[in-house]
């Protein structure tokens, strides 16, 4: 007799996984000119540039809304981050544990609802706790020389918000989108899709 467990992966949790992890690395890469390219222009004032961090964090909460499998955090924003680095990441090897970092607050968040809730707060929490790591480990490692309350305070609170409203509602968006396409019909967001 057998026994299954509603966490194990299946391959196709695995292969999605992967798959999001590598569009999303050679996203990661491509954001980093972006991200170079805004600071000349927001020497006004340099914190705005979190404006746009949220991209970075947006496999940390919509792999586990489509995979709903401890894990699916840790191991897509983690690989995604491999993938930029072997791109030519602007911060070396440096992304990959900063990647770990945030996958792993991601799964902190659906973590506390036992992996049962995958709703727009879940989502917005997650957005929440990654956005914090990712900035606060920005400021720890990149710019622990630059003002508490001129930069670093403003630049945690700006990221923060822009993980929320991108990683944490945009992958809650995204995640629904596709489900209407009927590409996640193997996953829970397509079930539920499909019971409606």
């Amino acid at each position: 007799m057998t026994t299954t467990t509603p966490f194990r992966w299946r391959t196709i949790d695995i292969v999605v996984a992967a798959t999001l992890a590598v569009a999303f690395g050679v996203v990661f890469w491509a954001w980093a000119f972006v991200w170079e390219t805004i600071q000349g222009a927001l020497v006004f004032y340099p914190p705005l540039k979190a404006l746009i961090y949220g991209l970075w964090l947006m496999p940390a909460v919509m792999a586990p809304l489509i995979i709903r499998k401890p894990g699916a955090a840790l191991f897509t924003e983690g690989l995604a981050s491999t993938v930029s680095a072997l791109l030519g990441s602007f911060w070396g090897i440096m992304v990959v544990w900063q990647g770990l970092a945030q996958g792993l607050a991601g799964e902190i968040a659906f973590a506390t609802g036992r992996y049962r809730r995958f709703g727009v707060p879940t989502a917005l929490v997650g957005g929440a706790l990654t956005g914090l790591t990712a900035t606060i480990w920005d400021c720890v490692v990149y710019y622990p020389t630059l003002s508490f309350a001129a930069y670093q305070l403003p630049y945690v609170l700006i990221g923060t918000v822009s993980c929320i409203i991108i990683a944490g509602l945009g992958s809650h968006l995204l995640t629904k989108a596709l489900a209407n396409t009927g590409v996640l019909d193997r996953f829970g967001p397509g079930r539920e899709r499909k019971t409606v």
